[in-house]
């Protein structure tokens, strides 16, 4: 048989070769043309023998022709062959997928693919064995190919594969279908219940492979994995609470302490509408709500650990006063940076004064703080608010009150000076402690003029400049 130049196939031949193609299984076994059938075999079969359909196609066209011509003449007189092996029909989609490779024409390369298809088809019925190499390859090879793709026919042909072959269906289909799958749900070619029979369906062959399998196991697991991957943007519109619950369950009890698997687990159940009464929705949740305790718990722990200053202030909130004054004490210890050590003076200042009621020492750690944060005027205002709190205790007397109040309106206005964030706050004290102020008559009793500088005495001890109501 001549070979047309550039390997063209007439649409006209591959159509006749696609009708022969569906004739009945015979071998060439007791055929009167059994020689000339075992001729092309051996005669083509050296030349194809560990070379794929890619390899075929790379050869002149006379080699290519001798293979074509010697299979086709084989395969007419016998297509089983010897009955034993399917070679006439493995053998014959390489060839053809050459010489579609080779053909520069659409229709024939649209009637090349027909008869494809058809060799898996007679292949299946004729090797019945080999019906999931057969029917897994057909829908295989027919999503790849272009003139089906995304199509009902390769649909169809999946479909076919999982019901006729079940287990014994290749690894080569999981990935495709998961790509079918989610290409035709989300633009409404496939009904949810189609899309359920083929992942579910499919689900359970990779899971027997996977355990059964020992050969091709592995195979099966990496195919199913890659499988997930497009699935998992519309599975969750395609399988209900209970589907969810028997993928992600099992995988949950292979690490049910791990806190991250417990999360993930819940709210994909929790999404997909199981129900809280759910006996594993109420198991995840009580176990995250105790992990997750636990958890932040141990977090705020060494948070604290590692910083002394959110402990103490922690441990003040909690009422531990004199704890919180220790752990600020650690913080001042450990830190480097001035302005922080301030923070922290003031943080036991304000501790000792307003809970603990030691002046004293308060006011020794308030002036620290000043003096380690330039022109900072809480630690002003919290002086000013112990002189204005003690002065009820600095005489029986209006005048010794009033000096006392005198030095706490000074710290004030001493705040509003060089603090701009506090100035509203310390004018607000300054105003509300004005009339508490040394009365005018006691002042003159003690033949004091206003404008002089004066001690307060008490524990306050300061100098303050006299003013009087």
């Amino acid at each position: 048989m001549k070979v047309l130049s550039h390997g063209v196939l007439p649409l006209l031949l591959l159509l006749t070769l696609f009708n022969k193609a569906n004739a009945q299984c015979n071998s060439w076994v007791g055929n009167p043309r059994e020689t000339e059938a075992k001729e092309a075999h051996v005669l083509y079969r050296q030349m194809v023998k560990g070379k794929t359909a890619a390899d075929l196609a790379k050869l002149d066209d006379v080699s290519f022709g001798i293979i074509y011509d010697n299979w086709l003449k084989a395969f007419e007189i016998a297509p089983m062959a010897d009955g034993q092996r399917a070679n006439h029909y493995v053998d014959g989609v390489e060839i053809m997928k050459a010489k579609k490779e080779k053909s520069t024409d659409d229709a024939a390369k649209l009637a090349a693919d027909k008869f494809i298809l058809s060799l898996y088809d007679q292949m299946a019925v004729c090797y019945p064995k080999e019906i999931g190499y057969a029917l897994s390859r057909k829908a295989f090879d027919m999503f790849y190919m272009s003139s089906y793709g995304y199509s009902a026919e390769t649909v169809a042909a999946f479909k076919n594969a999982i019901e006729k072959a079940g287990n014994s269906a290749e690894y080569i289909i999981l990935e495709p279908i998961g790509l079918v799958v989610n290409y035709m749900f989300k633009n409404k070619l496939m009904s949810p219940e189609d899309a359920r029979f083929l992942v579910e369906k499919s689900q359970e062959i990779a899971d027997f492979n996977i355990s059964n399998n020992e050969k091709y196991g592995q195979y099966y697991e990496a195919a199913y994995a890659r499988m997930e991957v497009p699935l998992a943007e519309v599975e969750g519109q395609i399988f209900d609470c209970e589907y969810f619950k028997a993928k992600l369950v099992p995988l949950y009890q292979e690490n049910p302490e791990d806190l991250v698997t417990i999360r993930y687990t819940f709210n994909k159940l929790k999404t997909q509408g199981c129900a809280d009464t759910d006996p594993i929705m109420v198991e995840l949740k009580s176990k995250y709500e105790a992990k997750a305790a636990n958890m932040n718990a141990a977090m705020q722990e060494d948070f604290l650990a590692k910083n002394p200053g959110m402990a103490a202030r922690k441990l003040y909130e909690d009422g531990n006063f004199s704890q919180a004054i220790a752990k600020y004490k650690e913080a001042i210890t450990s830190e480097t940076d001035d302005s922080k050590k301030a923070d922290y003076y003031l943080g036991i200042a304000s501790i000792q004064f307003r809970q603990l009621k030691s002046y004293g020492p308060a006011r020794e750690n308030a002036r620290k703080a000043a003096s380690l944060k330039s022109n900072w005027g809480k630690p002003y205002l919290l002086i000013g608010d112990m002189y204005a709190s003690t002065s009820r205790n600095c005489g029986s007397d209006g005048y010794s009150r009033g000096l006392a109040v005198l030095a706490a309106i000074e710290k004030y206005a001493q705040a509003r000076n060089i603090d701009s964030e506090v100035s509203a706050e310390a004018s607000k004290k300054i105003s509300l402690y004005g009339a508490s102020i040394p009365p005018k008559d006691e002042a003159h009793m003690r033949g004091i003029a206003e404008g002089a500088r004066v001690s307060t005495g008490c524990w306050i001890g300061e100098t303050v400049t006299l003013r009087y109501n």
